[in-house]
């Protein structure tokens, strides 16, 4: 005679909590979690992870920023961008030099390899991108983008 009390059934995504009624927090960590699983996979091959990406990224829409202003802005630690960096570097995807007034702080940019490999990681994340926004119209999709950076700004 088994004893244990029997395991409640978990929905799955996109229904009972995990759904439409469930908790705006928790549905928006759902759908970055799907997200992020798409691009790992979408990315898997060239050996780009999401992190990776994040950081290349930001590189080509800021050149020559510090290790703390990309991890600021790539939404990663110190640590984390410091091991990411020195992985990409390794690679061949970024080069490190001085900064032109200040000597101790190393200016970050992509090399011709790591423009290269972020051209093909955006194609195949822009793919991912498009299919999140089929079947909303422009209107829509502007309202989604606007209210999320209203989330991720509010204090």
């Amino acid at each position: 005679m088994d004893d244990a009390a029997p395991k409640p059934l978990i929905p799955p995504a996109g229904e009972g909590k995990r759904g439409e009624n469930g908790y705006l927090g928790y549905l928006l960590r759902q759908a970055a979690g799907a997200y992020r699983h798409r691009v790992e996979r979408a990315l898997a091959d060239l050996r780009v992870t999401p992190p990776q990406f994040s950081v290349l990224t930001m590189l080509a829409a800021y050149p020559g920023i510090s290790n703390a202003d990309l991890a600021r802005l790539a939404l990663l630690t110190p640590q984390t961008v410091s091991t990411i960096v020195a992985n990409l570097e390794r690679a061949g995807a970024i080069v490190r030099q001085p900064h032109h007034y200040h000597g101790r702080i190393q200016q970050i940019d992509l090399s011709e390899t790591g423009k290269s490999l972020l051209a093909t990681c955006r194609e195949r994340v822009h793919g991912i991108e498009q299919k999140l926004a089929d079947g909303l119209s422009r209107e829509e999709e502007s309202a989604l983008r606007k209210w999320l950076v209203r989330v991720a700004t509010s204090a």
